[in-house]
């Protein structure tokens, strides 16, 4: 598994969302935004980590910077995520999760002490010329929406 690094070209993706709708990289041409990847919905951290990033939805558009987030879960699924917590940021679904290895962002971490192999909860920043501005890898979900913001800010 390779990690992308600042300044690489984002690897381009083209996933559908919680309503069937294709959306790709090519989507924000010419714009800033944050892609992150998470493992589930509806867990306890996966659920922590989207429901800050919705929160901090307005400080995102403020700086102009559109949030979405990646998991291997159905549109289905992402739908009834959305509803429940009142997400209001595209979930995309990555089932075969190609464009999750392409990023870096599945393979093997350890979990509980022991190596396994799943989604590395991660996030980016691709700015206008879509390529990575920022990257993290293997991040703690609660409190890491105020840690993109403040890089963002900076």
């Amino acid at each position: 598994m390779s990690r992308l690094d600042i300044g690489a070209k984002a690897p381009t993706f083209a996933l559908p969302n919680q309503s069937g709708k294709t959306v790709s990289l090519k989507d924000f041409s010419g714009e800033r935004f944050v892609i992150y990847f998470y493992p589930a919905d509806d867990t306890p951290s996966c659920t922590k980590e989207a429901c800050q990033f919705n929160d901090g939805l307005s400080a995102f558009r403020k700086l102009g910077v559109k949030v979405i987030g990646v998991s291997p879960d159905g549109a289905v699924k992402h739908a009834a995520f959305r509803k429940k917590y009142g997400l209001t940021f595209d979930l995309l679904s990555d089932p075969e999760k190609k464009v999750m290895t392409s990023y870096g962002t599945f393979g093997e971490k350890m979990m509980y002490g022991k190596k396994v192999t799943g989604v590395i909860r991660s996030t980016f920043v691709i700015g206008p010329s879509a390529k990575i501005e920022h990257a993290w890898y293997g991040v703690r979900a609660d409190g890491h929406a105020d840690k993109v913001l403040a890089t963002l800010r900076s």
